[in-house]
């Protein structure tokens, strides 16, 4: 196994205690609209039923948007089984046309490869070396060739922690650095995300193209 099962009931339990204590509207990385993901996941001009995973998804309302834009094939990853629930209570009878993933981002082994691989709430809270590199293996492994990994993460300027949890902040340097043995760079922007609570969140999102097979 890649992680002890105590560390994964661990933060599987906090996660389930954050969703079931935080309304959806309360969370820090509420958005009503996901412009930024929408910006980037719907000029990459992909086939509305290529396979599209949201890594540590939870209840974001991405999968809501994608839907209504025409896409078939989304998979929603998360460690929260309550995120999930929740996610699936609100989307209703379209919940089904979504694939519901609950595990930890480092136990995950892709049975099938993606067009697009997403993430805006997962990557920034590894902050162990080693666990990085696990996500980056996965990453890779999880996406076709010239498939597109598109990552949201705290940026230098960003939070030092969030939901009381140490994170590790980017540049798109280091994103570059990190990606760069498996993708090649696409774009990169830093952005601001206001939270429900008029907090301030600095974001850097860069975007990659597969390059291996």
């Amino acid at each position: 196994m890649r992680i002890k099962m105590e560390q994964f009931k661990e933060k599987k339990r906090f996660w389930n205690k954050v969703y079931k204590e935080k309304p959806l509207e309360h969370s820090g990385w509420y958005q009503r609209v996901p412009n930024d993901s929408l910006d980037l996941i719907i000029p990459t001009r992909i086939d509305k039923s290529a396979r599209i995973i949201d890594i540590g998804g939870g209840d974001s309302l991405l999968a809501d948007h994608l839907l209504l834009h025409g896409f078939e094939n989304i998979t929603v990853l998360d460690i929260s089984s309550r995120a999930i629930e929740r996610a699936r209570k609100r989307l209703g009878p379209l919940s089904e046309k979504i694939t519901w993933i609950c595990t930890d981002i480092r136990e995950f082994h892709p049975s099938e490869t993606y067009s697009v691989w997403h993430d805006r709430a997962c990557l920034h809270f590894l902050t162990d070396d080693e666990d990085i590199k696990i996500y980056k293996k996965v990453a890779s492994s999880a996406l076709s060739f010239g498939g597109n990994l598109i990552l949201g993460t705290f940026s230098k300027t960003g939070p030092l922690k969030c939901s009381g949890l140490p994170v590790r902040q980017y540049d798109a340097q280091d994103l570059n650095e990190l990606f760069s043995s498996d993708f090649e760079s696409c774009k990169d922007y830093e952005t601001i995300h206001t939270t429900p609570t008029g907090m301030i969140q600095n974001y850097v999102f860069c975007t990659f193209k597969k390059i291996t097979i």
